[in-house]
């Protein structure tokens, strides 16, 4: 039943208030309900009327056809379409066919990329889409999620998708999983007390938040906020907002096209204009520029990015890289920073018992995440599991409601992490649970609780029964009045001394919990209580940790080495935070939490992200503008997450990377790339993958430009000395495209160069190709003029015919082109660096354009068509000649350019 109250505003005017600091008879009062009946029906269908359906609002995407037409506006698209129509206004259609054929391939395969791209808003709707239990005119009923309305009373019970944001009304033993939106690695403890109205979003523990889920226990919660107005609603107007960045790929690309776009279109009236004021026709000047134009555009450089992408794409994928859209994969090799969670991507997302202190000795327990086996140690030598330290290991795996499995190869958990970690520590030492559950059944429990800060379970036995106890320190240190010796028998202990040792554990990042014990005597009607934990016998201390995983502590070394810094940024606490980048080799002097940075400007806060390498209890918002800062200071920035609260920061950085195993959907949609394993060490390795896609990118450039410049040179001379062109259109546009493909294309699949990860990244500024590779681009562009042009003339003086002398012009090109490759296949070092035999493609491309060349030179089909004529051994040896000239000269440039 609703109860208007003028002085509380009705939801529709409310301010935006701190639900978390009012009492709950406040909220409730605010929301015009009474929380022990709920609303009446038709109170609830005007709010429904009023707010609309408990969904997030679905933004209209970009129209298909805009997509489409985006991919074939590009620079690069507009000159090979341009090419294409002026190959077609030739009479020439296969040619056409084919360039136009390259056009609508590489939008398509662009087209096809960005339509997948859009799912994360999609994804967040489908996030609060459940049925739901509410009470409503004081009557339990179950409806859809969308129709929940501001000041609805929602039940909620293990398992349950909490369906709205929710002010909770009382709780029984209630645990949720928050860890999709503020990234807290632990099942988070509720309650129903008010709190300060500046409380962290991820310490609000009397809210629940739409999306997330209860673990354990029962409850109910008064629905404050619906739709777009959740703390998940937020997150998706985040999402939204953030803009569609262009990678370092697509930018230097674009550039690039433009420049050669002003640079073709410039040569090409120059000629017209030469050739015209020496006093040749129009229709041969005509002629003489479509042949350069042609010339000039690098026909095959659209399809060898995307298929040096792809190459990438399917050799990051054996290394659990899965790439979502292809320009990522070459902004993983220029990303100079890279924002990690911590749990599970930088630790291995298993609570591990690290040490046990008994008796006044420490044991060391080896091995990694749940998997049971691993030894337990004293100064380094097997412990014997006897006395103290047994009896540590039983009361930890009997006071416990975990259990742990082996499924399909793998070690599961059902349960609270930190009761699993005790199970498997006490396998660790010989003693199973099941075992020991039959030796010791259980009488009672008491289950943990927040407020009391422990666990009880009693156990009868042989003799008189016993009541094991685990829990805070602060709360159970107090409660012990003797501690378990070596030998089993009680003595006195030091309160002081059992303090410092857990706050040494602690400090380590540990957590830290208590172990007692005390016998009793059963009688028929026995129930645990909480007056009766007392008078405690002290059993030990525990330690576990979220261990960091070994191929994390070498990969950021490896990140270092390359220039890449690390940081990281999790919902978890910062001493924790703190201990586990010491362990990683991040640097660690201090940490920064959510609630420092909110008091940041953004000039503050860009200091701190570019000096700072931990920020803890850190909020969605928080991670958008540390990724806004460091991109603000001119940083590549790869960033990690698995949640609802990491997305927008996903789809803000330059290369979003989220959790395949442990990551949401949400987070999947909105990252570049997904990892299979939730593994750092896999972001190394494909940042070494992204970088080797580069290189093989700048080689093909390298490699092809000079042909692409040495056709326009041609052309040019042809017309400054008044001579026949010694290429036409159709030849050269044979040269361009099978090259590209034989030639050109395997440099897609080169080896990563040996020292590839001692490089610095590269700078956003920097240019596709430095002072050093144009300079070398200019010199084999000359070669190919001087040999080509040369041939040719030589051959008309020789009394060979037009076709002859053009048929050496072209092979000509062709040789040098298969002689260039093997200096590009190492930019500054010798071709046999990489192994004469590393990439096979090679040898393959050179024999199948051999045989095209034999072809094209001698088949009377192709002689027609091409214009072209057979030739002899004398003209075959110069034109090999040629070839291995220019291969030794641009061996021995790069070797002046490496010494200057």
């Amino acid at each position: 039943m609703a109860l208007p109250d003028p002085a509380f505003p009705l939801p529709d005017d409310a301010p935006d208030l701190a639900w978390h600091a009012d009492t709950v008879e406040a909220a409730a009062r605010r929301l015009g309900v009474d929380h022990a009946a709920g609303l009446d029906d038709g109170e609830a269908a005007a709010r429904l009327t009023r707010h609309g359906p408990n969904r997030l609002t679905e933004r209209p995407g970009k129209p298909a056809w805009r997509r489409f037409a985006e991919q074939v506006m590009q620079p690069l698209v507009l000159v090979l379409i341009a090419a294409g129509a002026i190959t077609a206004a030739l009479g020439e259609v296969v040619d056409a066919s084919v360039i136009f054929g390259v056009v609508v391939v590489n939008a398509l395969i662009g087209y096809w990329q960005e339509a997948k791209a859009e799912g994360a808003l999609a994804a967040l709707a489908q996030s609060v889409a459940t049925p739901v239990t509410v009470r409503r005119g004081g009557h339990r009923l179950q409806l859809d999620a969308t129709q929940l309305v501001p000041g609805d009373i929602v039940l909620l019970a293990a398992g349950d998708r909490i369906p709205a944001d929710l002010r909770l009304i009382q709780q029984h033993e209630l645990h949720t999983d928050d860890s999709m939106l503020t990234g807290e690695s632990q099942p988070v403890t509720k309650n129903v007390a008010t709190l300060h109205a500046d409380t962290m979003l991820a310490d609000r523990l009397n809210m629940a938040y739409a999306g997330t889920t209860v673990v354990a226990g029962q409850g109910s919660g008064l629905v404050i906020a619906t739709g777009d107005a959740t703390e998940t609603g937020r997150i998706a107007g985040l999402i939204a907002a953030a803009p569609d960045l262009v990678t370092p790929l697509t930018r230097k690309m674009a550039r690039f096209s433009n420049w050669l776009l002003w640079a073709i279109g410039g040569l090409a009236l120059l000629t017209v204009g030469v050739g015209l004021a020496r006093g040749g026709s129009a229709f041969d000047m005509f002629i003489a520029a479509v042949a350069l134009a042609v010339g000039a555009i690098p026909e095959g450089l659209p399809a060898a990015v995307t298929v040096t992408l792809a190459i990438g794409v399917a050799r990051m994928a054996k290394r659990r890289a899965i790439i979502r859209h292809l320009p990522a994969v070459e902004t993983l090799g220029s990303t100079t920073v890279i924002c990690s969670d911590k749990t599970g991507t930088l630790t291995e997302n298993a609570m591990t018992v690290r040490v046990l202190w008994c008796a006044g000795e420490g044991y060391a327990i080896g091995g990694h995440g749940y998997n049971p086996e691993g030894a337990i140690s004293h100064d380094e030598m097997p412990a014997d599991i006897d006395g103290a330290l047994r009896e540590a290991l039983i009361a930890g795996a009997l006071c416990n409601d975990a259990s742990l499995r082996h499924e399909h190869g793998q070690w599961k958990i059902t349960g609270d992490p930190t009761e699993a970690a005790l199970i498997v520590a006490a396998r660790k030492g010989k003693l199973d649970e099941h075992t020991l559950g039959a030796l010791f059944p259980r009488r009672d429990v008491l289950p943990f609780d927040a407020t009391r800060q422990f666990m009880a379970t009693a156990h009868e036995g042989d003799g008189p029964g016993v009541v094991y106890v685990k829990g805070a320190l602060e709360r159970l240190l107090p409660l012990c009045v003797d501690q378990l010796s070596a030998n089993g028998q009680p003595l006195p202990f030091d309160h002081a001394a059992i303090e410092k040792i857990a706050h040494a554990y602690a400090e380590q990042g540990m957590r830290v919990l208590l172990l007692a014990r005390r016998n009793f005597n059963f009688g028929q009607n026995f129930r645990l209580t909480v007056e009766g934990i007392e008078k405690l016998t002290l059993i030990g201390l525990v330690g576990m940790i979220d261990p960091p995983r070994k191929a994390a502590i070498g990969a950021i070394r490896n990140c270092h080495s390359a220039g890449v810094r690390v940081k990281m940024i999790t919902g978890d606490h910062a001493v924790t935070a703190l201990a586990i980048a010491r362990q990683i080799g991040l640097n660690a002097e201090r940490a920064l939490t959510g609630r420092q940075l909110a008091l940041l400007d953004d000039s503050a806060l860009g200091e701190a992200a570019h000096s700072v390498d931990v920020f803890a209890r850190v909020e969605p918002e928080q991670k958008l503008r540390l990724v806004r800062a460091l991109q603000a200071r001119g940083e590549v920035v790869a960033m990690t997450g698995d949640g609802v609260n990491d997305a927008p920061a996903l789809k803000q950085a330059d290369i979003g990377i989220a959790m395949g195993l442990a990551g949401t959907e949400v987070a999947k949609e909105a990252a570049a790339m997904v990892l299979t394993d939730d593994n750092f060490a896999s972001i190394e390795a494909a940042v070494e993958e992204g970088r080797g896609v580069w290189d093989n990118l700048v080689k093909f450039i390298t490699w092809t430009l000079p042909t692409n410049f040495g056709e326009g040179l041609v052309i040019v001379a042809a017309i400054l000395f008044g001579s026949t062109l010694p290429i036409t259109p159709l030849q050269i546009l044979w040269i361009n495209m099978t090259t590209a493909v034989l030639l050109g294309l395997p440099l897609a699949f080169e080896p990563i160069e040996r020292g590839i990860m001692r490089r610095p990244p590269r700078r956003q500024a920097q240019p596709v190709l430095d002072t050093a590779l144009i300079r070398r681009i200019v010199l084999v562009s000359f070669l190919l003029l001087a040999g080509a042009f040369g041939l040719f003339l030589r051959e008309l003086e020789q009394g060979h015919s037009l076709a002859e002398a053009r048929t050496v012009a072209v092979n000509v090109f062709v040789a040098v082109e298969a002689a260039y490759l093997f200096n590009c296949r190492s930019l500054s070092g010798g071709f046999w660096q990489q192994g004469l035999f590393s990439n096979p493609w090679i040898w393959a491309g050179i024999a199948s354009m051999a045989a095209l060349q034999g072809a094209l030179t001698y088949l009377p089909a192709m002689n027609a068509a091409f214009g072209t004529a057979p030739i002899g051994l004398a003209e075959w040896a110069t034109i090999l000649a040629v070839g291995l000239a220019s291969a030794l000269i641009v061996g021995l440039e790069k070797r002046v350019s490496r010494r200057g």
